[in-house]
């Protein structure tokens, strides 16, 4: 369910999820389609935190997390292996700091 860059027109979204554009600084920010399931996990809440404060509510489009996208491939799995009942529920991981990097 991952999606890459391009600034074409968007295809149709499968039902039940969202298109969200990610990009640290320096990066080409690249589309991604998640579940809507994804805004009740805590890591992505904490990244959708971090996207408020760099861009504030006032914006078009999908929804930009400036984040690096490893990093958030990196979240997209952990939250994808919880939501299929493998994880334990631990939160340890801190990428508060992947968005001013």
């Amino acid at each position: 369910m991952r999606g890459g860059g391009g600034a074409k027109k968007e295809a149709a979204l499968p039902k039940g999820c969202m298109a969200v554009r990610v990009g640290g600084r320096g990066e080409e920010m690249q589309r991604f389609v998640v579940p809507v399931e994804y805004v009740n996990h805590p890591l992505f809440v904490e990244l959708l935190k971090e996207a408020e404060e760099e861009y504030g509510f006032e914006h078009t489009g999908s929804i930009r997390i400036p984040c690096h996208v490893e990093d958030f491939r990196h979240v997209q799995g952990v939250i994808d292996r919880e939501n299929a009942g493998h994880g334990h529920g631990h939160h340890h991981l801190h990428f508060s700091n992947c968005f001013k990097a």
